[in-house]
Order: C-alpha cells, then structure tokens, then sequence
C-alpha cells in the first residue's frame, strides 16, 4: 500500500495562510521589477534619440554596402567607351586591367570602319634670326625680333586615316546589354529599355521617364545605370564607362606579366612537369612558383610576411608582458607582500598602462620609433603588462593559504614557501590567461597595425583605402581568421590541459 506524501489542497491553502510570503510575491518585489522594466525601456528610448538610430537607418546606403559586399567575392573588368563629336568611339582598358595587356573578351562586340580625317597640326618652329640681321621689318613695324628669337609658322593640315569603332555591344549577361552607336546608348536590363543621346561633349540626355535601375542628379549630367551582381555603367556626354562583374578571384595565381596568365590549369600543370623550360636558367616550377609569390595583383609573399609579423608581434608582446608582470604581481598581492605602500604603486602602475587603449599606445610608439612591428610589439607589451598584472595579482590574493602554511610550518625559507606553497596554486592560472591574451593579441595586432605598427593591418588598411580593392580585403581577412582559428584552437588545447581538465 503506497502512502501519498504530497499535501491535499486544504494543507496547501494552510500553509499558505500561516506564511504567505512563501507563496506570493511582495508587492514590493512586484514594484522593482516594474521599475526595472520601466527603466530598461526609458534607456532603450534614449539611446534611441540620442544616437540617432532611426535617422542613420532610414537614410544608410544598403545598395553601397551590398556592392562593397559583392567586391569581396568577384571582380570587375572596366571597359571605357570614348565618343567623339561625329559619333565615332574609340575603346579602351584599364593600364591594370583583368583580363591583360590586349583584352578581346567576347562580351564586347565592336564594329569598326577606317575613316579619313583632316586634323590641324602644329608646325615646327623656323630657325632663329643670325644675330647680326636687322630686327626691323618694314612689312610688319610691330613685329620686330630680337636676337635668338624664332619665328613661328602656320599650323599645317594634315590627312591622316585610322580605325575607328561605329557601333559597340556590351552584353553583361541575357538580361542586360549596353548598346552604343552614332550618339545613342540603348541599355536594357529586366525587360526595360532606356534611349539616351549623348553629344560628344558634356550632356547625356534620357530620352522618357528613367527606370527604378537609373539616375540622373541634374538634368544633361551623367546617367548611372546599376544592375545589380551582374554590375553598372555611366553614361556621360563624350564617354560610357562599364564595370562589369565576374565572380571569383582574377589573376590570384599568375598575374598578367606571368607566362602561364591566361592557360587552363591542366595546360599550367603539363608545363610544370613536363614542358620545355619557358625560362633557361631555371625550371618552369621554380619560375611558377616565383611567379605566384611576386603576383604584382595579389602580392602573396608580402602579404603572407606580413601577417607572420603580426603573429610574432603578438607572440612577443604578450611573452613580454607575462615576464614582467610575473614578479611584480607579487608586489601587488596584499596577501603576500604585506605593505601597503607598495601594493598601492604597483596597482596604480599596473592601473595607468592597462588604461591607455593598446591603440593609443601604438600611436604613441609609432610616431616615437617610426612605423613597424616595434611600434606594435610595444604597444601590446604596455598594455598587457597592466592587464596580467592586475589579473595575477588578483589570483595570488585569492589563493588558498592553507597549502602555503603548511609549507611554512615545516621551516621553509620565505622563497620555498612561495615556490612550494604558491606557484603550483597559481601558475596553471597565470599560463591559461597568458594564452588566452596571446590568442586575442593575435587579433589586436591586426587593429594597431592599420595606424602604422607593422603587419597585416597596414596592409589592410592601406588595400581598403584605395576603394577598388576588395578582394584584396576578403583574401587578408580570410588569412586573418584562419591564423586566429588555429591559435584559438592550440591556445584552447594547451589551457584545457593546464587547468587539468580532459578534452572531449
């Protein structure tokens, strides 16, 4: 027979006359977490108006930040179309384009035709005046010349013959084309057509209303045409420039200088191991593999150098701070050096280096020692010294004093007794925080060094200043953030196993 152990509803109803604080909340409990909750909600209201959220998200440019976004994984090929008064066109490439020195891709269709020009030449200048010659000239008074001078002739007429484009099509995938042809650009995108006209000078001119894909600020200045992934254009009076879209990395493994630029990879790797030599003095996986680390586009062996300085900066600063503030934790320990004074200094020192932000430190030693990775070394060393010394001294004055007693009990010198009742509690402790800032140094590193302190920060930062060089970014910051997944993961493995704790 089983007995019921659980109180009967009348019980329940008793006890709770007897202490009804047990069951129900105090009115005043109630009134905290309202006041709580008002006042959660008044400071979400605040920082609301006063940072402007509203105003910044109402008026931010998403169609820039997708594009930024896009640049990270695709590149862009910028034909410019130049149009001349009389209709005819000329086309041309960036100095640095893609797709190499004579670019002929086959979404550009051109039709060209030989014209006779007659153009206005400048003529040589004749020879001076001899030096013994009159200067007076009865034909022309006013004419008169000095010694040395010359005489300036009439420009001659020239007739020259040359190509020229008449008609160019841009056809930047099924959906969208860009049509030139004797002063009028068609585009169309998405089913839509636009006809603008342009003059050959100064003024591109819609002809209709403008579809949601094109802009025009001012009436007769520049049409931008933006096509989303695929890319945009700009119509001005005596130019069409394009920028259309591929995705992908272009030219990351050989430049366009490279002599395997533009070979498929299967044709690259029959060179490598079995063709003749490109190069005579050398082989051709000596001269590909040369080839990869110069990439004048891509910059592989600079960029892989610089981020191992931005690894052994932060290897070294923390390595560094962790040595200093190793002993002078002990000063800062009430608990073991029992004076105040010296407690106060050391906390006070440790306090003014960890409060400067390891950016302002680095700003600091760059403009002392100039930029480079001493600049960020030194500023990781400041910064961490404070914080690890703080820290440290922080454990040593929570450890569990009964060890160290015990040690004290049987005789020991001042310094066993640390050695032998202190550092076994501590020193687990003091190596994991010590990775852990070596592994988030890894990261900082990157940050100070976008103001001059060497590694791949400034190599970031000076990629993102040119605004055309996104990729350039993505690559770097991939890099970044697989060196701090492998350091996070070695500094996980090796505190797991400080603080004695099995990995699963």
């Amino acid at each position: 027979m089983t007995v019921s152990t659980k109180p009967s509803l009348l019980e329940m109803e008793a006890i709770a006359a007897r202490h009804p604080h047990l069951l129900q909340s105090s009115s005043t409990k109630r009134l905290k977490t309202a006041l709580i909750g008002i006042g959660v909600l008044l400071y979400l209201v605040f920082s609301w108006w006063f940072f402007s959220i509203g105003h910044v998200l109402a008026n931010a440019n998403w169609g820039i930040a997708g594009t930024y976004l896009a640049d990270w994984v695709s590149y862009e090929v910028r034909p410019e179309i130049a149009i001349a008064a009389d209709g005819t066109m000329a086309l041309s490439y960036a100095r640095n384009s893609p797709l190499g020195p004579n670019p002929n891709p086959d979404w550009v269709t051109l039709e060209k035709k030989t014209v006779t020009r007659t153009i206005e030449a400048p003529a040589a200048a004749q020879a001076s005046k001899p030096k013994g010659s009159s200067s007076f000239n009865f034909m022309a008074p006013n004419a008169a010349l000095g010694d040395n001078q010359t005489v300036q002739a009439p420009n001659r007429i020239e007739t020259r013959s040359e190509e020229v484009v008449t008609r160019a099509l841009i056809a930047f995938d099924r959906s969208t084309s860009i049509e030139v042809a004797s002063g009028v650009v068609t585009a169309t995108h998405g089913g839509e057509t636009l006809v603008m006209t342009v003059d050959g000078a100064d003024t591109a001119t819609p002809q209709g209303p403008l579809p949601r894909w094109a802009r025009q600020k001012r009436p007769g200045e520049k049409i931008t045409l933006s096509f989303g992934l695929t890319g945009w254009a700009e119509v001005e009076g005596d130019e069409v420039s394009i920028r259309n879209r591929f995705f992908g990395w272009a030219n990351f493994l050989f430049d366009t200088n490279s002599p395997f630029f533009g070979k498929p990879y299967g044709e690259v790797a029959s060179l490598i191991f079995s063709g003749e030599r490109i190069d005579p003095a050398r082989s051709n996986l000596s001269l590909a593999w040369n080839n990869i680390l110069y990439n004048a586009e891509w910059q592989h062996l600079d960029v892989w150098t610089k981020l191992l300085q931005t690894v052994i900066m932060a290897f070294v600063g923390t390595l560094f701070a962790s040595l200093i503030a190793f002993p002078l934790c002990f000063l800062a320990a009430r608990n073991i050096t029992p004076n105040f004074f010296a407690n106060q200094l050391t906390k006070r020192f440790f306090d003014f280096l960890r409060s400067v932000d390891m950016f302002i430190w680095a700003l600091f030693f760059t403009r002392a020692f100039g930029p480079g990775p001493l600049a960020g070394i030194s500023a990781i060393f400041f910064t961490d010294t404070g914080t690890l010394g703080k820290l440290y001294s922080e454990a040593l004055e929570n450890i569990d004093d009964k060890q160290r007693e015990g040690v004290k009990s049987v005789g020991a010198t001042p310094i066993a007794v640390q050695r032998f009742g202190v550092l076994p509690q501590v020193l687990p402790v003091f190596a994991s925080q010590a990775l852990y800032f070596w592994e988030s140094n890894t990261r900082s590193a990157t940050i100070i060094g976008a103001v001059g302190a060497g590694g791949i920060g400034l190599k970031l930062w000076e990629a993102m200043r040119t605004n055309s060089d996104w990729e350039n970014v993505a690559y770097m910051v991939l890099l970044i953030l697989v060196v701090v997944f492998i350091f996070d993961s070695i500094s996980n493995a090796l505190r797991t196993r400080l603080m004695g704790r099995k990995t699963h």
